[in-house]
């Protein structure tokens, strides 16, 4: 998926879309995106001036975007549909690897189950083949 694919299947806009594109996706199984860290993002000017790194809440935040994206996929539904996924909670959360400007980061995540609404995946996040961070997450699909 391209962005204007992938503006189809989240309701985020600059800034705060935080998945460039999509590599991979398997219906109902797994996707593998990516994301460009650029040190023209708003965020780096103050977390941190003199060290730049991506804030880990927003690396959690563009897992959870890849993993809202397999969600609606897998549904065959788009935010256009009126559906929306909020983050529910996140379990197991593990940062490894600060993220600087210049790294791309593959974004992976796995659904592990769907309940009434409320799906569960298995994210992480890697930076030339390096674990950077990994969650259990929670969406709920209202």
């Amino acid at each position: 998926m391209d962005i204007t694919e992938i503006r189809r299947h989240l309701p985020h806009r600059y800034p705060f879309l935080l998945v460039d594109r999509v590599l991979e996706i398997a219906r109902g199984e797994s996707i593998l995106a990516c994301k460009n860290l650029s040190v023209n993002e708003p965020f780096f000017q103050g977390h941190f001036p003199d060290k730049p790194i991506f804030p880990g809440v927003l690396l959690i935040e563009s897992l959870a975007q890849t993993a809202g994206i397999l969600g609606f996929y897998s549904q065959h539904k788009t935010n256009e549909d009126g559906s929306t996924y909020y983050l529910a909670g996140a379990d197991d959360v593990r940062f490894r690897r600060p993220c600087v400007p210049g790294d791309q980061l593959m974004l992976r995540a796995r659904i592990l189950s769907s309940r009434r609404g409320l799906w569960k995946f298995d994210v992480s996040a890697e930076v030339d083949g390096e674990l950077a961070a990994s969650a259990v997450i929670l969406c709920a699909d209202r």
